[in-house]
């Protein structure tokens, strides 16, 4: 899908991807651009202890969140909203969609080669042994998860292209 009427860009992809990065690039383009929008990072408005046992990544909190973050920011007149997240399943984009008041999500795949997301995450983790550990474990069995969903109307690689680079790729196919 690409088009004017893309108001909403999505970064999936696995933990180590470069999402964060992505959103941000595409953000600053965005700022050069003149154009009003809001990035919104998933860890960050789902990250709440102990998760329920039966929301282990705190979904329903998230887009509980997102709905109102959305609503805060299309008010401050945000045009464009960009989102750095996980979508794992076909039937979370209808929810996604939803909370976030989109008429049109360009769903980006993140893609990195597996050694440099393992290199990132080592640095992102250096202090961290168990957190280093459950996001190893974590990168390969989500991308995995992605892949075979499908989900994609564009794939980006971000193993070696500058997030620059990327954003603008991105940004031409939304139309923006």
């Amino acid at each position: 899908m690409t088009g004017s009427g893309i108001d909403v860009v999505f970064v999936n992809g696995t933990v180590g991807a470069g999402k964060s990065t992505l959103a941000e690039a595409i953000g600053e383009l965005e700022v050069q651009a003149g154009r009003p929008h809001a990035l919104i990072d998933l860890d960050h408005i789902r990250n709440c202890w102990p998760s329920p046992a039966d929301d282990p990544f705190n979904h329903t909190l998230e887009l509980r969140n997102l709905r109102d973050l959305t609503a805060n920011y299309r008010r401050a007149g945000a045009q464009h909203l960009i989102v750095a997240g996980v979508i794992e399943e076909r039937s979370a984009i209808t929810r996604y969609q939803a909370a976030l008041g989109s008429t049109a999500i360009l769903l980006v795949r993140l893609v990195v080669d597996p050694a440099v997301a393992r290199d990132r995450l080592r640095r992102r983790h250096a202090d961290d042994e168990p957190g280093l550990r459950w996001h190893l474990d974590r990168t390969t069995e989500l991308a995995g998860i992605i892949d075979a969903a499908g989900l994609d109307d564009l794939v980006v690689d971000s193993s070696h292209e500058p997030p620059a680079v990327l954003a603008e790729k991105v940004r031409t196919a939304a139309g923006w």
